[in-house]
């Protein structure tokens, strides 16, 4: 019978996530993961076999999280202008809450790893895939509702906004301006067609 692991799985993730959230995967060291996570090395590679397995887990538990977040802010009932109102200022106010915060990790893996990692690709890939049909599954539910038009082209409106989504991440590390940022959203926000009456 093999012996118990003496850690929290869960808990291990969240710690290792934001040592590579901070650091980035090439300047973590294995030891800087054992530390944030309070295990000894060995342990840490009989659990999750080696830092690119750990990492691919950490970056997966960041995805679930901040996707269930625009999940619930995407479904609640409003206007489909004011629930994507909320998701963007939502993106910009965690980006600005804690100076120097090192922007999205996914954005910092799509920079630092995608171009050679497989791996990393298909997480990213996946993530954004997930974002794009949940913004279209608002957006259909829009449409069924009679708010936009029936001749609105969904995807590439949903499309669009994953796009903002990812740009409004990146500007927030660039150019920390809540005004500007916002504004950037109004913007964006005027390419979701509204019916008549719901203008």
């Amino acid at each position: 019978m093999g012996r118990a692991r003496e850690f929290d799985t869960d808990r291990v993730l969240l710690q290792v996530m934001g040592v590579f959230w901070e650091k980035g995967y090439e300047a973590t060291s294995v030891q800087d993961l054992a530390e944030a996570a309070g295990v000894g090395r060995g342990s840490l590679y009989a659990a999750f076999h080696s830092k690119e397995n750990l990492y691919a887990k950490a970056l997966r538990r960041y995805v679930e999280q901040v996707t269930e977040v625009m999940r619930s802010q995407l479904l609640r009932q409003m206007p489909i202008r004011e629930a994507l109102w909320n998701l963007l200022t939502g993106r910009i106010e965690d980006a600005l809450a804690v100076p120097g915060r090192p922007g999205c990790m996914l954005v910092n893996a799509v920079i630092e790893r995608v171009p050679h990692d497989p791996g990393t690709h298909r997480i990213v890939q996946d993530a954004i895939t997930a974002l794009r049909e949940l913004l279209s599954a608002s957006l259909h539910t829009a449409r069924g509702l009679g708010e936009i038009p029936e001749d609105a082209n969904v995807q590439r409106i949903s499309d669009f906004f994953a796009m903002v989504i990812q740009g409004v991440r990146v500007m927030s590390a660039v150019y920390p301006d809540e005004k500007m940022l916002q504004g950037i959203i109004e913007t964006a926000l005027t390419v979701v067609p509204l019916e008549e009456n719901n203008r």
